[in-house]
């Protein structure tokens, strides 16, 4: 790898299992939105895994120029130039999309911000489409994980609008902007990947 692109070691130890979950919802020619690309790690494996996919990466304006390096580097065909997304300001792509995908942001992201993010993704997403949102949640009646609950605290006492959420906060969020929550799918490490539907 070369050394001056972003690299992520989450991204690499999570690529396989969130994969699994992509090909059981994602098939060419479908056009996909993924929200905060970061490295741009998964935007150009997931595409190399599944050709014909068109996938528009998104990251906020002081991280775009790494994402920008990965997929110029990786010259994956069916990866779109990264756009830059704030998830509260805009602008957001016109859509419509397939399907819209992202990981590890909801616990980053203030819940100002995740509901912004909900929002703008049902604005763009076609009716019946999924929004797989993978990461580290909460659930009422399950008693969190250590490491989860250990991250949880270490995200707040950093910044106080970060913080694992609540899967049934996030059902709450996505009914309000026409979405259902329709799978919640167990990943490695403790972590799930929720998919939202679109209502039709």
């Amino acid at each position: 790898m070369d050394n001056a692109l972003p690299f992520a070691p989450a991204a690499a130890r999570n690529e396989a299992p969130i994969l699994e979950v992509l090909r059981r919802y994602l098939a060419a020619p479908m056009q996909v939105l993924e929200v905060g690309s970061g490295t741009g790690q998964h935007a150009t494996a997931f595409v190399r895994a599944l050709p014909g996919l068109r996938w528009q990466p998104t990251e906020r304006p002081d991280a775009l120029e790494g994402l920008r390096a990965r997929v110029a580097h990786d010259g994956v065909d069916g990866v779109s130039a990264p756009r830059s997304l704030d998830v509260e300001t805009g602008p957001w792509p016109a859509g419509p999309f397939d399907a819209a995908f992202t990981a590890n942001t909801c616990h980053i992201m203030g819940w100002e911000a995740v509901q912004a993010m909900f929002a703008g993704v049902s604005r763009v997403l076609r009716p019946g489409g999924p929004f797989l949102v993978y990461g580290p949640f909460f659930e009422a009646g399950v008693t969190p994980a250590e490491g989860n609950r250990r991250f949880d605290e270490t995200l707040r006492r950093h910044d106080p609008r970060q913080g694992l959420r609540e899967v049934e906060a996030l059902e709450s969020l996505a009914r309000r902007h026409h979405c259902s929550l329709t799978a919640s799918i167990p990943m490695p490490a403790n972590n799930l990947t929720l998919v939202f539907t679109r209502d039709e």
